[in-house]
């Protein structure tokens, strides 16, 4: 076990009695905004995190009744059976960010996922208690609500209590995931009994579903604070569910959820023709894969181009490439592996990175490059491209606090183990499952108390006038990162207003010789533009779509929801 995994109990436990503690006698600060706003993936958490603010909460406060808001109406995507990514500023500018990424139970080694000396298939792999990591969305609320909530603890859970109790319709969405994913939804005879008819197919679009497991576990959070997750008979149950799995039984403990803490990190930070771009360093790849494209591109003229020019999304491709190659080589939880964060997104490194791209010709290969402070590091490079259980929120108060937050359960219905009722994430698949490659370690590998490399990229950007301009996150595994580079390009490149931004498609150019354009956007009629520039192969592909941001500008907040996806922006 690594050192750091014996320290995080006593503080862990403190901060869950104190989140219990009301703080809504911090005095009210003067509006920056007329009003405050929530974006969301779902109407109904939208509404939560709105009622909040309307409650005189904060930024924060309505973040976390969203998230848990989400666990009930979502339960495919995200909330506490999962963890999150948090990005927090306020007025003055000052980002901070805690990651609440789920760790891997102290009993876990390289080999986790293989059975009888051979490596499981990804698929064979998700369902079941070997996926199940340790989560920490309830530890991050709680950390995130002492430092900067308002409200009472508990006022962040009535939404998503009310919604539990007194039940919410199956939306189309909803039922599409629980037609398309049967077998983990229906994994257990809760998910069968809370989704599926005695027909065996999922209940019809409308349906009230009601889930009093959920409302009376909320309630127990609620009531007796992020303790009541992390010990007590959440935790034996979560315990229980995983070790007695009848399929990929695995040794979790008690004490692997006692020993869980959220952590603060550095933000990273880099700046894009003048805006200052904040998100989420490791164990998240969102940062520096994000950074690094933007900075390659900053000496093209994507403006003069327009989004209708195919050489434009070339060159976002091509610098795509180049900066999923560095990920996939470098990224990984800094806590155990030595990741050259600063190396990956210095100018002087990326002005050379750049120098590769070619407006005429796509790269034959794209390979990743030697960073500052990468040069004595040998590990391989391995990528794995499923992840769409996730969900993104945004939200700004009108004190001028604002929370990007990215909420995971991984894959659909996670690992399909139902405790307390809410979803088990089966987001241990996001390691490399296979620890060595070509002779090498993967930096990405399974180790115990290990958090799995994550592609969410919550975000924040400010104006070259150090206001903020825009708070940006997305869901859809590894395609985060290059849906939020089209949000952010959409608005500082190309003058859109964010639901426009949002509503571009994406490109997505994984570092492979392969790039993939959203299905049904105008990027497929571009394909043999595309390809007329080098791109190899150009594949059109139904992408995981589904991003959330809200644009500021003067002393108004303004929304954006994919269009794709079933969001929607709030205003209190």
């Amino acid at each position: 076990m690594n050192l750091r995994t014996l320290f995080p109990i006593a503080a862990a436990l403190a901060l869950s009695s104190c989140a219990t503690a009301p703080s809504s006698t911090r005095p009210p600060a003067a509006s920056l905004y007329e009003k405050g706003m929530v974006s969301a993936a779902d109407p109904r958490a939208a509404e939560a995190g709105a009622e909040m603010l309307r409650q005189g909460g904060s930024a924060t406060d309505a973040a976390i009744a969203t998230m848990i808001a989400l666990t009930v109406v979502e339960p495919q995507s995200s909330g506490i059976g999962g963890g999150g990514l948090y990005v927090t500023t306020n007025a003055r500018g000052t980002v901070e960010t805690i990651d609440g990424r789920e760790k891997a139970p102290a009993a876990a080694h390289p080999h986790w996922f293989y059975k009888d000396g051979k490596l499981l298939k990804f698929q064979e792999a998700v369902p079941g208690g070997t996926s199940v990591g340790v989560p920490g969305n309830i530890a991050l609320a709680a950390r995130a609500h002492s430092a900067h909530g308002r409200l009472p603890w508990a006022a962040l859970f009535a939404p998503a209590i009310k919604l539990a109790r007194d039940g919410f319709v199956i939306t189309p969405r909803l039922y599409g995931m629980l037609k398309s994913n049967a077998r983990t939804a229906g994994f257990t005879a809760e998910g069968r009994a809370m989704f599926f008819g005695a027909d065996g197919q999922p209940l019809p679009v409308g349906t009230l579903v009601r889930n009093p497991a959920l409302a009376a576990s909320l309630e127990s959070f609620a009531t007796q604070g992020a303790k009541a997750f992390y010990s007590g008979a959440n935790a034996r149950d979560i315990v229980g569910k995983v070790t007695l799995a009848p399929v990929n039984p695995a040794p979790m403990t008690e004490a692997d959820l006692a020993a869980y803490a959220a952590k603060d990190r550095a933000p990273v930070c880099g700046t894009y023709r003048g805006y200052r771009v904040c998100s989420m360093g490791p164990p998240s790849s969102g940062a520096t894969t994000l950074i690094a494209t933007l900075i390659q591109l900053e000496r093209f003229d994507l403006k003069a181009l327009g989004k209708d020019n195919p050489v434009a999304w070339h060159l976002i491709a091509e610098s795509q490439r180049l900066a999923y190659a560095d990920r996939a080589r470098y990224a990984a939880d800094a806590d155990f592996v030595p990741v050259p964060v600063a190396g990956m997104i210095d100018r002087k490194y990326l002005a050379a990175r750049s120098a590769l791209i070619d407006p005429g010709k796509s790269i034959t290969k794209a390979v990743a490059g030697t960073p500052p402070g990468g040069e004595t590091l040998s590990f391989a490079t391995s990528e794995q491209l499923a992840e769409y259980g996730t969900s993104h929120f945004s939200v700004v108060d009108r004190a001028g606090n604002a929370v990007s937050y990215t909420s995971t359960i991984e894959s659909p219905f996670g690992s399909g183990i139902i405790a307390g009722g809410y979803y088990l994430n089966n987001e241990l698949t996001d390691f490399d499952m296979n620890p060595e490659l070509d002779g090498r370690q993967v930096a990405n590998r399974v180790e115990g108390g290990k958090r799995p490399r994550s592609s969410m990229t919550p975000t924040l950007v400010f104006g070259p006038d150090g206001r903020l301009k825009l708070v940006i996150g997305a869901a859809g595994g590894v395609t985060i990162p290059a849906q939020v580079i089209r949000g952010v390009i959409g608005v500082i490149d190309w003058d859109l207003s964010v639901q426009d931004a949002l509503a571009l498609p994406v490109i997505f150019a994984p570092g492979t010789e392969i790039v993939f354009v959203e299905q049904g956007s105008s990027l497929e009629a571009m394909i043999p533009a595309l390809k007329a520039l080098g791109h190899a192969e150009v594949q059109p592909r139904a992408l995981p779509l589904k991003a959330n941001a809200i644009e500021l500008r003067g002393s108004q907040a303004w929304g954006g929801a994919d269009p794709r996806s079933e969001g929607k922006a709030v205003s209190e």
